[in-house]
């Protein structure tokens, strides 16, 4: 993989990337990359697996040795293709030529606009050699055979260059008496043809002028048998590529003989035992420096074996992937090759429920279709349960017949707690989701006060945050819904809570904040890296390790020391002198800068222990041993558009609610539509409402949730729910 390719704008607003495919020979690509804000050239034989810089000539036009040595100096090319079809381009090769490539470039550090010449290979880019020290424009003459080269000027021309030994050596001839204003060139517009057309002016005031040239006079005769040579294609000796040994032929040098068009394609071709180098790295793995794969720090290797059906097998990478038209055999193919393996037994995890609209709301009496996946777990004896949260639920035996989702009418209007469940001999699974089921609107009705104060706006009882605290350890699901007419968007989160925990924050090193995307999947796999890498330095239990990596820059993250789940039942202050030398464990591996990864090959980033905490939200002290902490003080605030809208047009628009639920893992809640908002208590079936609810519904429960809210505007002081 090749990184920090050179782009550029296109003329219509595309973009435009450094990357060249010789013609002829499969798998050889140039491409100018940035290195240290240097442009650099670099070719690859095997379709980027491998790329390297390209060997300077050794000698100049005239003869001078050339003291160049990579990876200081090599040969930078100009890789713009014409768009033009009248002129060459930077750079030219052709299928009927293989091995040809032309191009103009620099020989130094860098890729310059200045002191460009014109180089040209005829062994695939493995030798250079230096044959204008201006700019010129070349074309294929005699399907590839000969060469012809114009010089790429302002000025008036009338000669033009023939090279019969693949740009060795140049012959000059005269194809017009009087200088020519060469505005561009038609080569061989049939593949059988000698003939080319130079158009241009021969002053600014004159009308174009064609030239037609025929090089027939030049070549004599067919050529024979005996007119060529063999070539093998070749990487720095290596006759090997792309799992093949090709060989082409090729015309001698100066033989003026007219190429057949059949004569052209002609190769052998012998395939190669597989190596190490017939592969590149399979998806989700990197190369490192010494040139093997290994997974990238996002990519979870089990992940692969989600979508096998328990009882079945699967094909399990090893890392490596044969490149793409690669035709290698035997050799290494079987070590590298995926292995089938049976699929593992897993519980169900990762189920994951919305509707085949995208979206949150549905239409009175017509279908709704929910769409169901699951991404691990997945078995013949996987079942899953739908509940539509008004009194129908519906069960499969296999969650794999339902690939085209489950259908489902409402006959009434509210806001519906959908649920499924996944579940085989192993646990299960469970998600949520809030429907917003509406009617087509037939009448507004606006409720105001009669009376109000001069210059003193009514008062809206809505709040765009709220506090909770938990008074049941476990894992807690918090869902917070804020709608407005028919969009209704919805955030969910994973709260956990114990008796009993430490937390610590932590920095990187500041190489991370230049790759951090600030995108939530990004910090998920930031921190379950680091929470890997804690485990395999101080051997605590990947169990007792939670890692939430927060938003913004600097890069920052939060540990969260939390007890073994089979020793809850000890003395309380057992429970905290074992956090506390857990913590001690921690923290010397941290000042130690033992916790580090690798982001990718050659970014090591570490990890260290700071004093300051980003969210200060739990006493740590030996006061609060009496009562539960809470790993977090859950304080879900709401986009700032959402609330912006919802302030400024909850009197004007009907329909308008938003509510907040805790959900424990193993219950299930009917949330009413409310203006107020409600959470349900933990220890109870009852729903209760931290100030006021109007709807009271017991948890077990099935029916519609009304949609009627009645805004009330108030002089007094705004209760906040």
């Amino acid at each position: 993989m090749l990184e920090s390719v050179v782009s550029s704008g296109g003329p219509e607003g595309n973009i435009m990337i450094d990357l060249y495919e010789v013609a002829g020979i499969k798998g050889v690509f140039l491409s100018n990359k940035v290195v240290e804000n240097q442009v650099k050239t670099y070719i690859t034989y095997n379709k980027g697996r491998d790329w390297h810089l390209l060997q300077a000539p050794t000698t100049d036009l005239q003869g001078n040795k050339v003291y160049c040595e990579k990876p200081y100096c090599s040969l930078h090319l100009h890789l713009h293709v014409s768009e033009n079809p009248y002129t060459s381009g930077n750079i030219v090769s052709k299928e009927s030529a293989p091995g040809i490539i032309i191009a103009s470039g620099v020989v130094g550090p860098e890729l310059t606009s200045t002191n460009v010449s014109i180089f040209i290979t005829s062994d695939a880019g493995n030798t250079w050699k230096e044959v204008f020290q201006e700019e010129y424009s070349v074309f294929f003459l005699n399907q590839g055979g000969s060469l012809v080269a114009i010089r790429h000027t302002p000025l008036p021309i009338r000669h033009i260059w023939l090279s019969f030994d693949e740009g060795r050596n140049w012959d000059k001839y005269s194809f017009t008496s009087s200088p020519l204003y060469v505005d561009g060139v038609l080569g061989e517009p049939g593949e059988d043809t000698l003939i080319m057309t130079i158009f241009g002016h021969f002053s600014h005031r004159s009308e174009w002028q064609l030239v037609k040239i025929d090089f027939r006079s030049i070549f004599q005769q067919r050529c024979t048998s005996e007119d060529y040579l063999t070539w093998q294609l070749h990487n720095e000796g290596e006759v090997c590529i792309m799992g093949m040994k090709r060989i082409f032929q090729k015309l001698k040098a100066n033989v003026r003989c007219v190429k057949a068009r059949d004569q052209y394609i002609s190769q052998m071709s012998d395939s190669c035992p597989c190596t190490e180098a017939d592969f590149e790295c399979d998806y989700g793995f990197e190369r490192q420096i010494d040139g093997s794969c290994t997974p990238a720090f996002w990519f979870v290797p089990s992940a692969t074996s989600r979508d096998c059906i328990t009882r079945d097998s699967f094909l399990n990478t090893t890392g490596y992937r044969r490149a793409l038209s690669n035709n290698c055999t035997e050799g290494t193919l079987l070590k590298y090759s995926p292995r089938r393996q049976r699929c593992p037994s897993q519980a169900p995890r990762g189920l994951q429920l919305f509707t085949s609209e995208g979206t949150l709301v549905a239409t009175l009496e017509k279908n709704v279709t929910f769409l169901v996946f699951l991404e691990e777990g997945l078995s013949s004896t996987t079942s899953l349960t739908v509940d539509f949260g008004d009194g129908t639920a519906i069960s499969y035996v296999n969650i794999s017949s339902i690939e085209d989702g489950v259908k489902h009418i409402y006959s009434k209007v509210g806001i519906y707690q959908v649920s499924a469940t996944a579940t085989n001999t192993l646990g299960f699974d469970r998600v949520i989701l809030y429907l917003h089921v509406s009617c087509q609107l037939e009448q507004v009705q606006l409720s105001a006060p009669s009376v109000v104060a001069k210059n003193k706006a009514p008062v809206v009882t809505l709040d765009g945050a709220m506090s909770f605290t938990f008074s049941m350890e476990g894992s807690h699901v918090v869902t917070v819904q804020a709608s407005v007419g028919n969009t209704v968007h919805q955030d969910q989160m994973t709260v956990a809570v114990y008796d009993h925990f430490r937390s610590h924050v932590l920095a990187f090193s500041s190489n991370l904040d230049e790759l951090n995307p600030g995108v939530s999947e990004w910090r998920e796999d930031i921190g379950r890296v680091v929470r890997s890498s804690m485990v395999q330095v101080t051997g605590i239990s990947e169990d007792q390790l939670l890692v939430t990596v927060l938003p913004g820059l600097p890069t920052t993250a939060e540990i969260y020391i939390v007890p073994e789940k089979r020793s809850r039942h000890g003395g309380m202050d057992e429970k905290w002198a074992h956090l506390d030398q857990l913590s001690q464990v921690l923290l010397s591996a941290l000042n130690q800068d033992l916790i580090q990864f690798t982001l990718k090959p050659g970014v090591q980033v570490n990890v260290y222990a700071t004093r300051l905490s980003p969210a200060p939200l739990v006493d740590s002290s030996d006061s609060g041993h009496s009562g539960t902490a809470v790993i977090m003080l859950v304080s879900v605030v709401l986009m700032g558009l959402a609330v912006f809208v919802i302030y400024k047009f909850k009197r004007k628009i009907p329909g308008i609610n938003t509510y907040t639920a805790e959900q424990p893992d193993k219950e299930q809640e009917v949330i009413p539509t409310v203006t107020s908002i409600a959470v349900p208590n933990p220890e109870g079936d009852k729903l209760t409402s931290l100030d006021h609810v109007d709807v009271q519904l017991d948890s077990k429960s099935r029916g519609y949730l009304p949609s009627h809210t009645d805004i009330k505007l108030s002089d007094e002081a705004p209760h906040v729910f």
